[in-house]
């Protein structure tokens, strides 16, 4: 089987200068996630590639017609029922919401902020895959350097952790391809489709507006909205002209049985 990338998008209500004290109203949460759906959405069609979309199903609820037109493509997984808000029960609820919705079969979970979450709780409610690790370390966040790098299986559930270097173990997230110089996170991400045979890579809508406003740090706004938007298609671009291939996470992992 030919590596394959495996894009991934948190699509959630904005709801992220809440963590750095700065007001933010549900409506507007909404909105403004919204708007970089909107955006995410023609350059996944233009550049036609099928993606995983983990999506809150309070932000479902709320633009119905756009996620049952995006399933059409990509795979809808949970992000939960709410991003700043969980209790194991949201795991069931929001997988049913989202499946009347999509009109698919949920079979992938993302936990908000990868937080942690009790495998036999995440099995009980029919999840197939969960992909809330990040296997490195992050300073005030989490340590997973225990944690295996790659696809492991824990109480039966398939486990697919968020991309990490080949070697040192530095995560190619959302911050890295903002923050790294552009040809660094592309060699790392292509040394690591080579060792492990994919990459799986995750951003958020609301990056691809303007963010500038709204008391977040530098470090999470350095590259924001048409810049950020301009070197996602660049990667993408780059990443095909190399011959890799793009999948959902639960075609990919369909394929590897």
């Amino acid at each position: 089987m030919n590596p394959k990338v495996l894009l991934s998008f948190d699509v959630e209500e904005f709801d992220m200068p809440l963590e750095y004290q700065f007001p933010i109203s549900p409506s507007q949460q909404m909105q403004l996630g919204k708007e970089g759906l909107d955006v995410i959405t023609q350059l996944l069609q233009e550049q036609n590639i099928p993606t995983t979309l983990f999506t809150t199903a309070n932000f479902a609820q709320h633009f119905p017609d756009a996620i049952r037109g995006l399933a059409n493509q990509h795979e809808i997984a949970s992000h939960t029922l709410f991003h700043s808000a969980f209790e194991n029960e949201h795991l069931l609820q929001s997988k049913q919401i989202l499946e009347s919705i999509s009109q698919q079969t949920v079979k992938g979970l993302r936990m908000p902020r990868m937080r942690k979450v009790e495998m036999q709780a995440v099995k009980d409610a029919g999840y197939q895959y969960d992909s809330s690790i990040n296997p490195t370390w992050i300073p005030g966040r989490y340590n997973n350097l225990h944690l295996p790098r790659t696809i492991y299986t824990e109480q039966t559930v398939t486990r697919i952790p968020a991309s990490v270097s080949a070697n040192l173990r530095i995560p190619l997230f959302w911050l890295s391809f903002k923050n790294l110089p552009y040809a660094l996170f592309k060699k790392l991400t292509i040394q690591a489709l080579e060792k492990d045979g994919y990459v799986c890579l995750y951003f958020h809508p609301w990056e691809f507006i303007n963010i500038n406003d709204y008391g977040l740090p530098g470090f999470t706004k350095k590259l924001c909205g048409t810049p950020l938007l301009n070197r996602l298609n660049q990667l993408i671009n780059d990443l095909k002209k190399s011959g890799y291939a793009f999948s959902t996470i639960a075609d990919f992992l369909e394929e590897k049985k």
